[in-house]
Formats: C-alpha cells, structure tokens, sequence
C-alpha cells in the first residue's frame, strides 16, 4: 500500500499512513474495521498469517508530513518478530524530517523499541475500558491495567510525548477510567464509538458524559470522534 492521506473515520491530524504489514493482527479485535473490511469484500492483504511486504520498505516519505505507521496492524503485537519491528523502525528513520504516530495495545513491548524509534513521534496506545473483564471479552490483547501502567511509565518517567484512544468506548467504571487517563498524563485523548455494529458492551451516554466530565476536570484535551454522538444522543 503506498504511502495514502489519512481519510475516512481516521485521525483528522494525521496528514498519511503507510502499512509494512500483512496478514491478521494477532490481537483478535472483535470490533477491528480492517477485518471487517476484508470479511465484506472477500479477503485480501490483511488476511492469513502476518507477514512483511517487501515493496513498502521502497515507500519514500517526503518531509513535513504526521504519518500513522501500521494503522491496520499493531506493530508491538507479541507475534510480530523482532526483526520486523526494526526494518520498519529503520525505514521511518531514513526520513527524519516527519512526525510519526505508532499506536499499540502493548505498550510494553513498544517500550523496548524506543531507542529505534525516528526522533520527532508520538505514542498512543488504545484503552477502551478500565473494566479487564469486558476487554477480554473483545481482544486477547494485553488488559487494560497493563497498557495503563506501561504507557504511565513511558509519559511520565521516561518523557515520551504520548496520547490515549478510547474507541471503540466500552462500558466500564467511568471514574477509573478517567483516573488511568489522568496518570498517563497524555498530550490528548480520541473518545469514539463503534462503527461497525459489532454488538460490543457499550456505555450508557450518561456514563460517557461522566467520562467526558472527568476528563475535562482534570484538564486532559478531548478530541471526540463523530460516531461518539450515537451514544450520547
């Protein structure tokens, strides 16, 4: 895939993204539009096993550009191998004159990579809910206390400039919520909703405006996602 402008229900401050990677994300979202995608059109590039595509490593990047790297894939995923990590680490080095957005549910093997990492990024990682029994429900990613922790380590004490997704928003104890948010001390938060009716444990809208409240209390910029509004009507 090229190197495309970001469009559609995705991050409206990102300028592109690129992908290096095929196959299935080992994280097994239930609600992940890539696979939904691909089940509706009959497969393709994200179906089978994981697996490198050679072409994108001769992708130029330009300069003066926000690019989301692997935005239909989790690149800290366990199952991607090491190697792979680093060959796509080094090919967002080679064009240093960007901004690159990397967003995981496992930030602590994301930790591990930063030193490879280009200079100029910014590190999100995805908690739908403060409640571990309705994330395991939806993802075999790692639980959300687990990414809370990480991502507060990476924010805080080592100086990464970083920022939270909550989308697609599940129901959880608000407050808690919040709180994780609050100590990961991120740059913004994305609040949205499902899009792809996947029949997910959803909040109530009173429990997202507590949610929203909180935030806000704590002076933590929201970004909502228009598909929020379904939620909240």
């Amino acid at each position: 895939m090229p190197l495309t402008k970001a469009k559609g229900n995705m991050y409206d401050w990102c300028t592109h993204t690129h992908t290096h990677l095929g196959g299935v994300c080992s994280h097994k979202c239930k609600y992940c539009y890539v696979q939904a995608m691909e089940r509706r059109f009959g497969g393709g590039r994200y179906t089978g096993e994981l697996c490198l595509i050679e072409k994108e490593f001769d992708i130029h990047y330009g300069k003066g550009r926000t690019i989301f790297i692997e935005h239909c894939n989790d690149l800290f995923a366990k199952a991607v191998p090491d190697e792979w990590i680093e060959r796509i680490l080094a090919h967002t080095c080679e064009w240093p004159d960007n901004e690159y957005v990397f967003q995981t549910k496992n930030p602590a093997r994301m930790d591990l990579f930063r030193d490879k990492m280009p200079p100029r990024r910014l590190l999100g990682v995805t908690i739908e809910t403060a409640d571990a029994d309705v994330a395991i429900m939806v993802s075999k990613a790692p639980t959300p206390y687990d990414r809370y922790w990480e991502m507060k380590e990476m924010s805080n004490r080592k100086g990464e400039r970083t920022f939270v997704t909550v989308e697609p928003i599940l129901r959880g104890p608000a407050a808690a919520l919040g709180g994780m948010i609050r100590d990961i001390a991120p740059e913004f938060v994305n609040i949205g909703a499902d899009s792809k009716g996947t029949d997910l444990d959803e909040p109530t809208g009173e429990a997202v405006e507590k949610l929203i409240d909180t935030l806000r209390a704590y002076n933590v910029p929201i970004r909502k996602k228009v598909n929020l509004e379904r939620l909240l009507a």
